[in-house]
């Protein structure tokens, strides 16, 4: 599944719901999941949908392998039901089906549980111990490190970024990012697949400035990289990605492309990352986990830096494009 969160406006308002992406447009599948009780005779199909579809996609993973195998169920139904060129309405005539430019995505994932950002790919982390005249660390090689961000900073495609006033360097940074499916504590490295909800794009936005300074004192990165991340466009499970060991990585500026690389070319897989963070920690459902930037996957990498007013296009093989504009706005007090 191609899972989203998309706001949709209304006379009573705006509103974020759970959708799933298909050739004819986001099915909402709180309210599928509704109509799909109905048709199965449920008394009360709207209050069960809320408890086993949530229209709040952290909610909705919350219902672990449970919920995943509902709203496949749901889209199945409503498929077939499409197929007589009539798509089905909700209950009390809600709409199930909604055209792609008649609403807004939003951050799949609006609100992670928690957001850890590993430093996985080799070439980038050489790459920057290089810029700043240092050795690269032979305990890189033997655990997969990471920092944790800012998890309530999180901004979707088509959004913009506001430019740091503090920054006189921003940056873009180009990573694959997973969302852990169930809770776990020390899981194995061998069943930590089986965690994964699903895969998104991810753009570890830094200043580069006071992040290199932050660094120097053996400390962070904390205010160069908490003002905003960006994930999207979509959640897509495993069941459609395949190999995430073989996707290809790109990020385009005003179009050009700077940056092209591979997940294959990581270090540190997906596996061992939640293997390392689960150690004596609880792992959550929503809890976000990034790959850290694919070699030349960053202007600190090229050399280039990116300038208010610049859109910001990065794309993974299988997910799509995550899409941002940086703006430089007048501060207030």
């Amino acid at each position: 599944m191609r899972l989203c969160t998309f706001e949709v406006t209304t006379v009573l308002g705006r509103f974020q719901r759970l959708g799933a992406v298909t050739p004819r447009g986001i099915v909402d599948l709180n309210a599928g999941c509704a109509w799909h009780l109905h048709q199965q005779g449920e008394a009360q199909p709207a209050r069960l949908a809320n408890a086993l579809i949530p229209p709040d996609m952290l909610a909705f993973l919350q219902g672990g392998a449970a919920a995943m195998t509902l709203a496949r169920r749901v889209l199945a139904q409503f498929e077939e039901a499409s197929l007589s060129r009539v798509i089905p309405t909700g209950l009390n005539d809600a709409a199930l089906l909604f055209p792609m430019d008649a609403v807004r995505l939003r951050a799949p994932l609006p609100r992670p549980a928690s957001m850890r950002d590993f430093y996985a790919f080799e070439q980038h982390v050489k790459k920057g111990f290089e810029k700043r005249g240092e050795p690269m660390p032979a305990e890189w090689y033997e655990m997969p490190v990471y920092y944790k961000g800012a998890h309530w900073s999180i901004i979707g495609t088509g959004d913009e970024v506001a430019w740091p006033s503090f920054t006189e360097k921003f940056d873009y940074e180009l990573e694959l990012a997973i969302i852990i499916g169930k809770a776990g504590r020390n899981i194995p490295a061998e069943k930590a697949a089986e965690y994964i909800a699903g895969y998104t794009v991810m753009n570890d936005f830094s200043a580069r400035d006071i992040q290199r300074a932050e660094m120097k004192v053996r400390l962070g990165p904390a205010k160069g990289k908490d003002f905003a991340t960006a994930i999207g466009p979509v959640l897509v499970t495993p069941d459609e990605i395949g190999d995430p060991y073989n996707l290809a990585m790109t990020a385009r500026v005003n179009g050009e492309l700077w940056s092209s690389g591979n997940s294959g070319s990581i270090t540190h897989s997906f596996e061992k990352m939640i293997a390392f963070a689960s150690l004596e920690e609880l792992l959550q459902p929503g809890d976000l986990i990034g790959s850290g930037t694919v070699g030349t996957g960053c202007g600190l990498e090229l050399d280039r830096w990116v300038k208010p007013g610049d859109i910001m296009e990065l794309e993974i093989e299988k997910i799509g494009v995550l899409k941002n504009t940086v703006v430089r706005r007048s501060q207030k007090s």
